[in-house]
């Protein structure tokens, strides 16, 4: 079904190249917009087609437990997403307590890797952006948090937050496909977890997930 729905968008993407190529000195700036619009919205797709299949694989995807330094993960993440941020200003990352867990590690990581990225891009046009990771054991449960002090976003949506495609913010301000929280939502609640979050439009975000304290 992926590759059914890629072709097509490949082959528009193609001819709108060689189009584009064959006639380039005829174009004036309202066409080459018109051309370029097509290049973005096929590449947006295909994005989406990525995202939803990585969703979809999710449900059928065996969850393989161990012990989770999650620290070290959390470290880690934060090391690869900052290798591929490309615009924004520099945020200052603080890592605190993060108690281990037992869960799959390869789904943990989706779920990190999707808060902390979210938390890089919607601080991104702050000033002084400031992104914090801790968490704490409450009772059987360990609570882990990732907050920042971007854009937020308005309680009043806060039911659309975690569906498959709902954005609480334009394209045009930031971009993104409305996956990376569906995601979050499905692997913490194959490990028996919750996800919730509190935000406020312009004060920043805070995300928090909770796992089973490992059996003693």
């Amino acid at each position: 079904m992926s590759h059914d729905l890629r072709s097509p968008l490949i082959v528009i993407d193609g001819y709108t190249s060689m189009l584009e190529k064959i006639y380039a000195a005829r174009l004036d700036e309202k066409g080459a917009r018109y051309f370029s619009l097509i290049h973005k919205n096929t590449k947006r797709m295909a994005t989406l087609i990525d995202d939803l299949l990585a969703f979809s694989k999710l449900a059928r995807q065996t969850v393989v437990k161990g012990e989770v330094n999650m620290d070290q993960l959390v470290r880690k993440v934060i090391e690869e997403v900052l290798q591929n941020k490309r615009n924004g200003n520099a945020p200052r990352i603080k890592v605190g307590t993060l108690p281990a867990a037992v869960a799959d590690p390869g789904l943990l990581y989706q779920v990190w890797e999707n808060l902390i990225s979210n938390a890089l891009k919607y601080s991104s046009k702050t000033p002084n952006p400031v992104i914090e990771v801790d968490g704490h054991t409450e009772g059987k449960e360990n609570v882990y948090r990732v907050r920042d002090n971007g854009a937020g976003f308005d309680m009043e949506h806060y039911g659309q937050l975690f569906e498959v495609f709902q954005r609480l913010h334009q394209a045009h301000e930031f971009d993104g496909t409305g996956v990376g929280l569906a995601i979050v939502h499905r692997v913490v609640t194959r490990h028996g977890g919750r996800v919730w979050a509190e935000g406020k439009v312009n004060e920043g975000a805070e995300f928090c997930f909770s796992l089973p304290t490992p059996p003693q």
